[in-house]
């Protein structure tokens, strides 16, 4: 193939003896290693012995192995011209602030208009591949109507490094949401495994058992007026739906979650959209307002913070006046 580049890389005596996947993801540059499996199982890495086609095999000092690396192919979805806000950009990655009902990546029912397909099109032409496709590298999500920073990866090797940060939990993650009443104790931590509720499916509950551990202190920053609370929720894990689920389970979901309503809750919700307050707000009051990690690359710490958003502003000037 033609446009397809070569690396070729020697192995050193402090390398001798690893696994050909390992060592060719820490020394042939901007590959991650499950983009390297790829090419050794397509024959696309050759040892002075012939085709190095076993990732498991052992190097030895001395051998040189040269990766035949294709052009990255193109997306399956489609780049569709979508406003974005883009707090940060630079070759690696970039980061935006994702409004309140824009669903992130391509599925069932939404095939099209994500933040997936809007990166496509903002991002043309210097999308590097990742795994091979020219594609974002989504690294974490927030849900559809949950507004606030995310950071993507736009290289192989952004890509590798942004989720070995959101693996081992070093990603400087907080949200503010607006719950009903105000919890007591006023600050503390929430801890518990959280797996899919088996009564249901759409749902994701504290279990007692399976699941993944869940972390997450909270705040109350201030009540607002006679029924609610403006909350600080700072993550230490990533789980689905998480700080919607553990404010739930101590008696203070969100305003306006639909899936994790309480009876009182969801009374309430109704009388919101009934008085016509807020302007009918009809999803939770959750809101990403701070990410910090270290770039992938450059190893600089980044960190950004926004504000509150306008349609949660407004949420709260009318919860003080009930």
């Amino acid at each position: 193939m033609s446009d397809a580049r070569e690396i070729t890389v020697t192995v050193d005596a402090a390398g001798a003896g690893a696994r050909l996947d390992k060592w060719l993801a820490d020394n042939a540059e901007n590959l991650s290693r499950t983009r390297i499996q790829a090419l050794i199982e397509d024959g696309r890495v050759s040892a002075p012995d012939g085709i190095a086609d076993n990732i498991s095999r052992k190097v030895r000092e001395g051998e040189t192995y040269v990766l035949t690396v294709p052009p990255p192919t193109p997306a399956k979805p489609e780049a569709e011209e979508i406003s974005l806000d883009v707090l940060y950009e630079d070759a690696d990655l970039i980061v935006i602030h994702k409004p309140a009902g824009l669903v992130v990546h391509p599925a069932p029912g939404h095939a099209s208009s994500t933040l997936v397909n809007a990166l496509l099109h903002h991002c043309r032409g210097s999308l590097s591949g990742i795994g091979g496709v020219t594609r974002p590298g989504i690294v974490h999500r927030l849900d559809k109507d949950t507004s606030g920073v995310m950071v993507c990866a736009k290289s192989d090797i952004a890509h590798r490094g942004l989720v070995e940060q959101f693996q081992v939990h070093s990603i400087d993650r907080a949200y503010f949401a607006v719950v009903w009443g105000v919890p007591s104790p006023r600050q503390g931590r929430l801890e518990g495994n959280i797996g899919r509720d088996p009564k249901n499916r759409k749902r994701m509950a504290t279990v007692t058992s399976g699941g993944k551990h869940a972390v997450t202190d909270y705040r109350v920053i201030r009540p607002i007026g006679a029924v609610a609370a403006l909350m600080d929720c700072h993550l230490f894990t990533g789980r689905t739906h998480q700080i919607r689920v553990q404010m739930s389970g101590i008696g203070h979901p969100l305003v306006g979650d639909p899936l994790y309503h309480t009876r009182g809750s969801l009374r309430k919700d109704r009388e919101i959209v009934i008085r016509g307050q807020a302007g009918a707000y009809k999803h939770q009051a959750l809101h990403a307002y701070k990410l910090g990690f270290k770039h992938p690359v450059t190893r600089e710490e980044m960190r950004f913070e926004i504000e509150l958003s306008n349609e949660i502003k407004e949420l709260i000037d009318s919860l003080e006046q009930i």
